[in-house]
């Protein structure tokens, strides 16, 4: 019996979205060529909010603020129905440098975010050259890796069928339609296809679909690396976004550092010039972090698009098939919303968000 939903690509927009689909009552298949939520969701920080977002598009801010107001129950229920805690911490986000502060401020305002344009209390021997600081007190993180666990755990007790390493042959279409996908799994009918594929979503487009359509989503991977400092819950109480690089630190005081930005097609490659860049950077601005050693290193792919703005919606030539794809830095802060927009549209629900800044065919 085939699925009412089979959605291409298992991170964090693939599992959010076929989260909604499920309490919709809709049934669902995941297809990821490699391992759930291992991508760029499992790379990431987990600040659920855009760096500087008055310097970003609308579009990005309407998914963000709607998604702000939907983690906290998110959380809740995931701890509730998977038993995994997502560790969604509103620890707060100092921004040293704004040298843009009245966009910031009138930012903060519209959006009701609340700031305050001093330092937070508390020393904990910060060695920053400030402009126009700025401490947002209410914003989160989620830790990736146990909100994608959470996610996975969920869906699964909710009966979403999961094909790892299933990789893709062909994609059968007739009459503007998809009809059935050739996978290692065998061959499966389709109702409704969604592709959120992250950084790969461009390469999916055309390598199956550029001689039957003239619109495309145009996504490409940008690389970032990271690093991890095995830190103490005391080091460091909250969130630092320092120029173009931050501090994030876990509920048991590991502290990410990030994150470089790379134009390097598909290679995932970690090199010692990014790990020395991101610890000399650390370590300058929390001077304690010299005591404790860096236990990780990593790479993600992020999914770039113009602006950052993704891809939310049908496709205006395949009636079956839908994009959610393309969220850039950003996925896990737009991630909610952006899963509840899609399936508003594909179930031709009114939506809380206008959709028309995320179609597949608008002009930039």
């Amino acid at each position: 019996m085939s699925s009412d939903i089979i959605i291409i690509g298992g991170g964090v927009i693939g599992l959010l979205t076929a989260r909604e689909f499920i309490n919709a009552g809709a049934t669902v298949t995941i297809i990821e060529k490699n391992e759930f939520g291992q991508e760029s969701s499992w790379a990431g920080g987990g600040i659920l909010l855009p760096l500087y977002p008055w310097r970003q598009s609308q579009a990005i801010t309407d998914l963000v603020i709607h998604s702000l107001k939907l983690y906290p129950e998110l959380a809740a229920q995931l701890i509730d129905d998977a038993g995994v805690d997502p560790e969604w911490t509103p620890c707060g986000m100092l921004i040293t440098k704004n040298p843009d502060i009245s966009s910031a401020v009138d930012w903060c305002r519209k959006s009701h975010i609340s700031f305050y344009d001093v330092l937070p209390e508390g020393g904990i021997g910060l060695n920053a050259v400030t402009d126009h600081p700025l401490w947002l007190p209410d914003i989160a993180q989620v830790r990736n890796p146990r909100l994608i666990k959470s996610l996975i755990q969920d869906l699964s007790n909710k009966g979403v069928k999961f094909l790892e390493h299933c990789s893709l042959s062909d994609i059968a279409i007739a009459q503007n339609r998809v009809i059935a996908l050739n996978t290692s799994a065998g061959r499966l009918a389709v109702n409704q296809l969604v592709i959120a594929a992250g950084a790969w979503t461009g390469q999916l487009f055309r390598q199956y679909f550029s001689k039957l359509i003239t619109k495309a989503p145009e996504v490409t991977p940008v690389k970032g690396q990271m690093i991890l400092f095995d830190a103490t819950p005391d080091t460091l109480p909250y969130m630092v976004l320092d120029g173009d690089q931050y501090l994030i630190p876990r509920r048991d005081g590991k502290i990410l550092v990030g994150s470089t930005v790379e134009t390097d097609e598909f290679n995932k490659t970690i090199t010692p010039e990014a790990r020395d860049k991101l610890w000399h950077f650390a370590v300058e601005l929390l001077p304690a972090l010299a005591d404790f050693p860096v236990i990780r290193h990593w790479a993600g792919l992020r999914p770039g698009t113009e602006h950052g703005i993704p891809y939310i919606g049908k496709h205006p030539e395949i009636a079956n098939l839908s994009v959610n794809a393309g969220h850039f830095r950003n996925g896990l802060a737009m991630g909610p919303a952006s899963a509840q927009l899609l399936v508003d549209i594909v179930l031709e629900r009114s939506t809380t968000i206008v959709p028309d800044p995320y179609q597949i065919s608008r002009r930039h």
